[in-house]
């Protein structure tokens, strides 16, 4: 069964209530920040934290993700090493190039042997937030077997960029769609940047949609707040799923008729249609709404 990513929900690797908490807040996964969230002076110590939190708290209904440290810093070999032992569902790699993904999993292997895991079973989800990783997102993907998904950095983007970042979100409507189809391609999942207003839920639900209507398939959040808001975008209405049964019911009528082509409320029917319904209803089957 297809993993469910529609939220992805950041939470500071250096508190311990919210990592105690993490796994019961409704998002599909939770990422356990040693980056961004923790101080240089507390690398180290959130580092332990987070190891012992994956080895004593029950993670069990949602994807567990480690967002390590830039393989460019003296923290990020640490991270690997400890983290990988404890088995996370994946790792987070911030501004991610392909050779050090390659060098990565490599490191990740020896691990794995060491540990008697399933070689390859610690997936991999690159942030692409820099002008080289949006140029070259579709090598990074192909650069390793272990990528399940790519994370858009809105913030580091427009940073390395120099411009402005806006609610509106142009300024990274080429890089949304970049994403989206450098994933879609590769069939991994496409992350949106958060939304970093906790406050506004009308922002929140736009910016989301027009995240969703680029194609990217899910959406990274910085609060439990965003949480219901995000997964009401990305699940089918009652509309979309009545209709996306109608059309596969009337596309079994027509093979049982022998017809190659059909029409539906006067509009023909093609492939691209019925694949839409098809992935209609294999979501809202995975959601539980039918």
């Amino acid at each position: 069964m297809k993993r469910l990513r529609r939220t992805m929900l950041f939470m500071p690797g250096n508190n311990p209530g919210m990592l105690q908490n993490a796994g019961i807040l409704g998002a599909d996964s939770i990422i356990l920040d040693l980056e961004d969230a923790v101080s240089l002076t507390e690398k180290d110590s959130a580092r332990i934290l987070v190891r012992e939190a994956i080895k004593n708290v029950d993670y069990s209904n949602v994807e567990l993700v480690v967002r390590v440290n830039p393989i460019t810093t003296e923290f990020a070999q640490k991270d690997i090493d400890v983290i990988a032992r404890v088995k996370p569902d994946a790792l987070m790699i911030p501004k991610a190039t392909e050779e050090e993904l390659k060098t990565i999993d490599k490191m990740l292997i020896n691990i794995e042997k060491q540990e008697g895991f399933d070689v390859g079973s610690i997936k991999l989800i690159p942030i692409v937030e820099t002008a080289y990783g949006l140029q070259n997102v579709y090598s990074i993907i192909k650069s390793c077997d272990r990528i399940v998904a790519i994370l858009l950095g809105g913030e580091d983007l427009t940073s390395d960029l120099g411009i402005k970042r806006t609610k509106e979100g142009e300024e990274i409507f080429y890089a949304r769609n970049q994403v989206a189809i450098a994933c879609r391609t590769m069939k991994v999942d496409s992350i949106d940047t958060p939304f970093t207003d906790t406050t506004d839920f009308e922002g929140l639900e736009k910016d989301t949609r027009k995240a969703k209507s680029l194609g990217l398939t899910g959406k990274a959040a910085i609060s439990p707040k965003h949480i219901d808001t995000i997964h009401s975008v990305f699940a089918p209405n009652v509309e979309e799923i009545k209709h996306a049964k109608r059309v596969l019911a009337a596309m079994e009528e027509a093979e049982s008729e022998g017809k190659g082509v059909f029409s539906l409320d006067g509009k023909m029917v093609d492939a691209p249609v019925i694949n839409r319904a098809k992935n209609t209803v294999e979501l809202a089957k995975l959601l539980g709404i039918v």
